[in-house]
């Protein structure tokens, strides 16, 4: 299968001061499409920076960055908004909802930046919240809010589906009910979508097709899991 995602040689160089800091330290590796992936390390190894730079929300020091086909390292702002907006969706650990806005209308808002989104009232109802569709956040639990938060990032039918520690913030039979709808959004569009998941839960791991672990900013091992578990075969 053709790599979907393919990166060389990448390298992200913060400066302090006079001091440099190698947040990603050569980071190479490639994913192919329809991936369920978990990319594993302690705090931090480099994660979330390595999650902004697929999302093209940071730009590399050095190396490239491959996105079907396309190097996203050579867009330009215009290009890199519409790369954000048209093949990605964002889940974050705290949710990153409005809370002056509704349910509905918190999936509603990707009407504004995609050209194909799903219907809202069909996300809603395939993430168990069809019934909180006019509640505010501050009337739902954590649970919920995350639910929010994927159903958004799903509305616009994402190719990539970028998810930093997405069950950080919630109890263990709540993060295996958001582990399933992004599994089931992985699994969508006859195996079109891709998710990646940045987490230090090596619970999550077991259930990955493909299991990265970074360390220090370098790769550790980029595994394929031949036997991934079902969900509720995991002892949480």
């Amino acid at each position: 299968m053709k790599d979907f995602i393919k990166l060389s040689n990448v390298k992200k160089t913060y400066k302090v001061g006079e001091i440099e800091f190698n947040a990603l330290d050569g980071v190479s590796f490639e994913i192919p499409k329809g991936e369920f992936v978990v990319i594993l390390g302690p705090s931090g190894a480099g994660k979330s920076t390595l999650l902004n730079i697929l999302g093209g929300m940071d730009d590399v020091t050095s190396g490239n960055v491959v996105i079907d086909g396309e190097n996203i390292e050579n867009y330009d702002k215009n290009e890199l908004a519409s790369y954000r907006a048209e093949n990605v969706g964002f889940i974050f650990q705290f949710y990153n909802i409005l809370p002056t806005l509704t349910v509905r209308e918190n999936v509603d808002i990707v009407k504004d930046i995609v050209k194909k989104p799903k219907g809202t009232m069909e996300i809603l109802k395939g993430v168990g919240l069809s019934k909180h569709a006019d509640k505010f956040p501050n009337q739902l639990s954590g649970g919920e809010q995350q639910r929010v938060s994927i159903a958004r990032a799903i509305a616009k039918n994402p190719k990539i589906l970028l998810c930093d520690e997405p069950t950080g913030a919630l109890d263990s039979k709540t993060g295996v009910e958001v582990l399933k709808l992004l599994k089931k959004q992985c699994d969508a569009n006859n195996g079109e979508n891709t998710v990646i998941i940045v987490t230090h839960n090596a619970q999550i791991a077991e259930i990955a097709d493909r299991v990265i672990r970074l360390k220090n900013g370098k790769i550790e091992s980029n595994t394929i899991n031949k036997h991934p578990k079902e969900i509720d075969e995991v002892v949480w």
